[in-house]
């Protein structure tokens, strides 16, 4: 209420008892909550919004940094297959979804994958290798 009401005599308080106190308010702070401020206090209901299980899809990702670092490991432990100079990964078998393309590659690779950032798609070429989308 600010300064308004400072001239008169009860300052916008209506009779002069009703300001005297904290019963006027029904209590000091939150008391009352589980009583008589029961619907001013409490939330009750749901709030917010959830999607269908069935639409969420979370892809499994890896960059193509950690693909180099694992490259040899992959062709020693079948995962991968070496073709010449070309190690040839295909991310399904290993898993994953979507190729990006945060860390270097230094070895030729060809990547199949269902699909590929734009970054990685570039660096993969940048180094000689391939990026080949499969759905």
């Amino acid at each position: 209420m600010g300064n308004k009401k400072r001239g008169s005599r009860t300052h916008g308080k209506g009779h002069g008892k009703s300001h005297r106190g904290a019963g006027h308010r029904g209590g000091r702070g939150k008391t009352g909550r589980g009583k008589h401020k029961k619907s001013s206090g409490h939330k009750f209901g749901k709030y917010g919004f959830n999607r269908p299980p069935k639409l969420v899809t979370e892809n499994e990702v890896i960059n193509i940094g950690r693909l180099d670092e694992i490259a040899h490991h992959l062709v020693e432990t079948g995962q991968a297959e070496k073709e010449g100079e070309t190690i040839i990964i295909d991310t399904k078998k290993l898993g994953i979804d979507k190729v990006l393309g945060r860390g270097d590659i230094q070895q030729n690779l060809k990547i199949i994958a269902e699909n590929f950032s734009e970054t990685a798609i570039n660096k993969i070429e940048k180094a000689g290798g391939e990026a080949e989308e499969k759905q």
